[in-house]
Formats: C-alpha cells, sequence, structure tokens
C-alpha cells in the first residue's frame, strides 16, 4: 500500500511562490505515475499536473501551464509542485496522488488509486 503525506501549503498573496512536496511511504514509487490535483470549495476536483513514472513526461492544466512545474526526486523519494505567480484562482487544497496504469487517462482521478490527505493553499488578492 502507497501513502501519501502532502506539505507545503500556506497563506500568500497573489503573484507569490510556494512549493509543495508530496512523499510517498511503503512501496517504492519510482514505478508510479504522479499527479497534483486540487479542489476548491463548492467544486470537483481538477487536475493539475503529472508526471510520468521515469520523470520524462510532464502534462499539465491549461490554468497553470507556464506557472507551476512537477518534478521528482528519486534519491529523496519525493515529488514536488513548484507553484508560481500564485492567483486567487488557484485557492483550493492540493492532493498528491500515485497511480501505475498503463491505460487510462491520468488527467482523472480515477487513474489514481493512491491519495495524501491534501494540503491547503489560500492565495490573497
Amino acid at each position: 500500500q502507497v501513502q501519501l503525506v502532502e506539505s507545503g501549503g500556506g497563506l500568500v498573496q497573489a503573484g507569490a511562490s510556494l512549493s509543495l512536496s508530496c512523499a510517498p511511504s511503503g512501496r517504492t514509487f519510482s514505478t508510479y505515475a504522479m499527479g497534483w490535483f486540487r479542489q476548491a470549495p463548492g467544486k470537483e476536483r481538477e487536475f493539475v499536473a503529472h508526471i510520468n513514472w521515469s520523470g520524462g513526461s510532464t502534462f499539465y492544466a491549461d490554468s497553470v501551464k507556464g506557472r507551476f512545474t512537477i518534478s521528482r526526486d528519486y534519491a529523496k523519494n519525493t515529488v514536488s509542485l513548484q507553484m508560481n505567480s500564485l492567483k486567487p484562482e488557484d485557492t483550493a487544497v492540493y492532493y498528491c496522488a500515485a497511480g501505475r496504469s498503463s491505460v487510462g487517462d491520468y488527467t482523472k482521478p480515477q487513474f489514481y488509486p493512491y491519495w495524501g490527505q491534501g494540503t491547503q493553499v489560500t492565495v490573497s488578492s
């Protein structure tokens, strides 16, 4: 069983940066694709970013492209989400997710069987 723990959320002003980290435990996560999702109050959980198992391929939601960067550090066994130029509409609970399927849509929550508990990001205007 893979357990995921996110950290790094907080309250910042618009235009600032934050870095989120996800630390999987249990099995090695080196063979898992990793994703970040977010959920604002009253809204559905939405895809933010994805990185494949090798780290060689990334994909972003249009809303964060050019501002957010997903990366993974195999030595530290972590996956990170660097968020720059934050906007008030980025305010949400951010979730880390892990999946290992070779088929399916990795922009959908159903692709990922393992999830963290979430970390709050609040961006004030």
